[in-house]
């Protein structure tokens, strides 16, 4: 158990290296520049196609995100809360 609990912690410790967040801004910065580019070229806009775009965008950068720190955001692996809880009152009960 105690193996389990370290390997947790270390898994929780070890993220992707800064790198990698950056490239997940600049595509994400790109992606908005091409798109943006491309809908001034035309006449007519449609506010529908910008804001689902938009939101599309910052909803998937957030879940990654969200996904990566699973302890601090919306979305919970309630697995891995459950076993530290459990761990944690083996460990306090006599």
């Amino acid at each position: 158990m105690i193996d389990l609990a370290n390997s947790e912690t270390m898994a929780t410790k070890l993220h992707p290296p800064t790198i990698i967040f950056v490239m997940l801004a600049i595509l994400t910065l790109t992606s908005s520049f091409l798109a943006g580019y491309a809908m001034a070229s035309r006449k007519s806009h449609h506010w529908i196609h910008s804001v689902s775009f938009a939101v599309i965008i910052a909803i998937t950068v957030y879940v990654i995100l969200d996904i990566e720190y699973p302890l601090l955001g919306f979305f919970r692996i309630d697995a891995t809360t459950q076993t530290f809880m459990e761990l944690r009152q083996s460990m306090t009960v006599h």
